[in-house]
């Protein structure tokens, strides 16, 4: 089998692999997601709407952006809230590093109502200028979603579908295994949680997928969404961010947000969908 042919059968199997993710339960909660999806994936074949080769990136050095928001709120309602994401990448010759360290904490009325803290490493390896091999690693501890913890460690295959200076999208699937631990959590009448008691921590098999699309409307705005699903027997975990970005300068961009992580089978009586929205500056590095 010659390398184009290669390509283009694992090309088919990342457009076969993405719908078994999001066809599962849990994405009906959310059904944006599955729509802004679809209109990614269709837009793949059609790469002539697109404008020029993107330029390579820089190699042997860190490349990132940060994102901080905080907000106090004071009167009838009094209220804090911290959010901040810092995104790193780095090109050697065939290889990626990338890595994105995510944090979120949040009182209401002196009351802690939000506290999650995310870690996420890949690295990739070109087999071509479109195809790649990855492997990942993620953390993520969330204090209300009714895991203690949840773990991965994953591998899998990708490609980029568009590449250009206006527009990117690629996807990704593979195997992994993750190890995670519900926790059951009760709240009393004001929505302070009183007691937590931690479950068994459980170890499994996985699939995952992600798709990560940017799009420049022009020289200062930039519309970015990324997608993520971690599935296995126990639960299966579906995060999308989507972002729009306006610069103010060549380092500061103001950013706004919408994100939604979804767990299959947290602890009852907790939710399983949580979603955030976030207005933050952002700053290039």
């Amino acid at each position: 089998m010659c390398e184009h042919e290669f390509e283009r059968g694992v090309k088919s199997r990342l457009l076969a692999v993405a719908p078994e993710f999001m066809i599962q339960e849990s994405l009906l909660t959310n059904h944006r997601v599955v729509t802004t999806l679809a209109a990614l994936i269709a837009m793949a074949g059609a790469p002539s709407i697109w404008a020029d080769d993107a330029p390579p990136p820089p190699q042997g050095v860190w490349i990132g952006k940060g994102q901080f928001g905080f907000l106090d709120s004071q009167g009838n309602s009094v209220s804090q809230s911290v959010n901040g994401i810092v995104d790193l990448s780095r090109y050697d010759g065939d290889w990626k590093n990338q890595g994105t360290l995510n944090g979120l904490y949040g009182k209401s009325s002196g009351i802690v109502s939000a506290e999650r803290w995310e870690v996420h490493e890949q690295t990739n390896y070109a087999l071509s200028s479109d195809l790649f091999v990855f492997g990942g690693l993620r953390y993520e501890h969330d204090l209300f979603d009714g895991f203690q913890y949840q773990a991965s460690v994953t591998t899998g295959v990708g490609y980029t579908f568009i590449n250009t200076d206006k527009a990117n999208l690629t996807a990704q699937a593979g195997p992994g295994y993750r190890k995670l631990r519900p926790e059951a959590i009760t709240k009393n009448g004001a929505g302070e949680v009183i007691s937590r008691v931690p479950l068994e921590a459980t170890g499994e098999a996985i699939g995952t997928a992600g798709v990560d699309f940017s799009y420049k409307f022009n020289s200062t705005t930039t519309l970015t969404n990324k997608f993520l699903a971690e599935s296995g027997s126990s639960n299966t975990m579906l995060q999308n961010a989507l972002a729009l970005s306006v610069k103010m300068s060549t380092k500061l961009a103001l950013t706004i947000g919408y994100g939604v992580t979804n767990n299959s089978n947290p602890p009852a009586p907790l939710k399983k969908l949580d979603s955030v929205e976030t207005v933050n500056l952002q700053f290039s590095f």
